[in-house]
């Protein structure tokens, strides 16, 4: 073999290494996105940039209520008619299945549409959504995170327990979000990222409670 060919070959070699653990860190510790929804206001705007933990995929530990989160969005709605208040879950039917679909659409994430929300209650939590107020367990939630003029309501989900291992999530702003009031609650294996900290736009940068 030449040494242009060995040279070649190393430099290859070098590379697809590179790739690899670049989609390991990316799928396994962090990874940068962008804001893309208005559900959030005013807590996030459109277009910022945010960086997302995924080290839970290794520990296995699940979001606290409050955290800002993303998931893979569920494949329907519910309307007021087909829901099931004794079973608040999210239907996901349309997955990849073969090995490149799942690859692009599970590492890549080119073709997977996700949501950004709040977390607001866990696996076993009583939700109860009445009179412009969300109960957790029977106690009022003091949502300081809601503009003033934001009400909350729901036709759809609006009084259930959240099954084991799900959660349930709320955009901050209630009137322009799809949701869990209208998807259903959301398994933790389709959990995508907790957001940490927005670094753009540089007058915004910082930790995001």
């Amino acid at each position: 073999m030449s040494e242009n060919v060995k040279e070649i070959l190393e430099w290859f070699y070098c590379i697809v290494i590179a790739l690899v653990l670049a989609l390991l860190f990316r799928y396994f510790i962090a990874t940068p996105t962008i804001v893309q929804q208005r559900s959030m206001y005013p807590t996030l705007k459109h277009d910022e940039r945010l960086i997302l933990d995924r080290t839970f995929r290794i520990t296995r530990k699940k979001p606290q209520i409050g955290d800002i989160v993303t998931f893979e969005a569920p494949s329907k709605d519910y309307e007021k008619w087909n829901a099931d208040q004794s079973n608040p879950i999210a239907i996901y039917d349309n997955e990849p299945t073969n090995v490149f679909s799942k690859f692009v659409y599970y590492c890549l994430e080119t073709t997977k549409k996700s949501y950004i929300k709040r977390v607001i209650a866990l696996e076993g939590d009583h939700v109860k959504i009445e009179n412009n107020t969300v109960y957790v367990n029977g106690i009022p939630q003091d949502e300081k995170y809601l503009s003033d003029d934001v009400v909350t309501e729901s036709s759809v989900f609006y009084d259930f327990i959240v099954p084991e291992g799900y959660f349930f999530a709320m955009g901050d702003n209630r009137t322009k979000s799809t949701d869990c009031r209208n998807i259903g609650c959301i398994p933790f294996e389709k959990l995508e990222g907790i957001v940490r900290f927005r670094f753009w736009p540089f007058s915004e940068f910082g930790k995001i409670d």
